[in-house]
């Protein structure tokens, strides 16, 4: 009958080391019949059980001690006696179980990587670099913390929530789009045959039971808007400030433009002589070109301007790069502070009583339209590079529709500058 050993305590198997030569030493620790400390010469010790399997003598290691204690591993080592005596063999059960997640993970593919494809895969889908961008963007900031180590086998409904829900009533609109975006990543992993089953992301009979609508609880977001009657008095404050900055938000209010196409704006995409401003597909939000003709008032802006050496932009910052939009912000409230200053009203918006931002023109704009002249609302739409009707647009694309809203824009022009006071009604030409 083998010999019993002595059931160490914690502080006897703390004080156990090695001899200092030789091979690693093992020493019974008791309590569980084949448990071993084993120390090698360099001090690191781990606990075996030896045991025979199917006649066959096994060492199982446990764990490193002491990040696995010995009252664990005794429990370790009665855990591992109940399996062989229930016939199965600890070692070839691990074995096995790491050969499995092995061949899963090569067979898997994380949420990252199926993001890097999917994107590389829909390439000519963006036209737009600036839309690429943005889709990463939303995905690497809300998506990634979350689902980008995960399998896209294992993302579950939860594991969508835990991205969506705490930003889906503080930043609905993001949100919605973070959730698009996810369900196409996830349908492009189920085709290519890295997952299976329903889309997690799905909306319709899905996220739809476990999220409210987007429409019920998106705030409205209108950005504060000039009020009309007040845009003269704007306009006339504004040209009389100096600054690069000023001269952007000039040009941006006499053609209606966005802040990101005033100050991309590059010389080779201006014609003086035809007095045109054509922006190309890739730097437009509906990835179409735009023409904007451009007021005498908007040309003689240009023409004052200062072309610098080796660099395209017409509205550089100091630095030589690209405007920040937070210039173009700045100078919208230093007017409105200035305003105040002078014992004004301020140019605050009509109905949230904020004061007007830099996008705002363009409602400003298309206000006037509506409430102060006879052209077409189409036209304004046309002018603003919204998306319309199929049919609208085609009309609007024939020979002569720039040199309609040629007429169109030198009116807005004439309002700004105060050629053409409040009260006054523009005839379509």
């Amino acid at each position: 009958m083998p010999r019993v050993a002595k059931e160490l305590s914690a502080l006897d198997v703390k004080r156990l080391t090695h001899p200092g030569r030789g091979r690693n030493v093992t020493f019974p620790v008791g309590g569980v019949t084949g448990l071993l400390l084993q120390i090698t010469p360099s001090g690191a010790r781990s606990w075996i059980l030896r045991i025979s399997v199917g006649g066959h003598r096994r060492e199982i290691g446990l764990g490193g001690y002491p990040d696995v204690t010995l009252a664990q591993a005794r429990d370790r080592a009665r855990e591992a006696k109940d399996k062989i005596r229930n016939g199965i063999d600890p070692v070839e059960e691990r074995k096995a179980v790491r050969a499995s997640l092995a061949a899963a993970r090569r067979r898997g593919m994380t949420f990252a990587e199926a993001t890097g494809k999917y994107l590389a895969a829909k390439l000519d889908a963006f036209k737009n670099p600036k839309h690429r961008q943005q889709w990463e963007n939303t995905l690497t900031q809300y998506a990634m913390p979350e689902l980008g180590p995960m399998l896209v086998q294992d993302i579950t409904v939860q594991d969508v929530l835990r991205v969506l829900e705490p930003i889906w009533k503080s930043k609905t609109e993001t949100a919605s789009r973070v959730r698009g975006r996810i369900e196409a990543v996830l349908s492009w992993a189920t085709v290519s045959g890295h997952r299976t089953g329903d889309n997690p992301a799905r909306w319709a009979g899905n996220l739809k039971e476990l999220l409210p609508a987007a429409s019920k609880v998106a705030k409205n977001d209108n950005q504060p808007a000039l009020q009309i009657d007040d845009a003269p008095r704007w306009f006339a404050a504004l040209r009389a400030r100096d600054g690069m900055g000023s001269r952007a938000l000039e040009f941006l209010a006499l053609c209606a433009s966005r802040s990101q196409e005033v100050r991309g704006a590059r010389w080779d995409e201006i014609d003086m002589d035809k007095a045109l401003w054509t922006i190309p597909a890739e730097r437009m939000k509906m990835d179409r070109e735009h023409r904007v003709p451009l007021t005498p008032e908007a040309v003689a802006l240009l023409k004052a301007l200062p072309r610098f050496v080796d660099n395209p932009l017409v509205f550089p910052a100091p630095r030589g790069g690209e405007m920040s939009d937070m210039t173009l912000s700045a100078t919208m409230r230093r007017l409105h502070a200035a305003d105040l200053a002078e014992g004004k009203e301020g140019f605050l918006d009509r109905v949230s009583k904020r004061p007007a931002v830099p996008h705002g023109l363009r409602s400003t704009f298309r206000d006037w339209i509506a409430e102060r002249t006879n052209y077409p609302g189409d036209m304004a739409e046309v002018a603003l590079a919204h998306r319309i009707s199929s049919a609208v647009e085609a009309s609007y694309r024939r020979g002569d529709m720039v040199e309609k809203r040629r007429a169109m824009m030198a009116a807005w022009a004439d309002y700004l500058t105060g050629k053409n006071r409040v009260g006054a009604k523009v005839v379509r030409l």
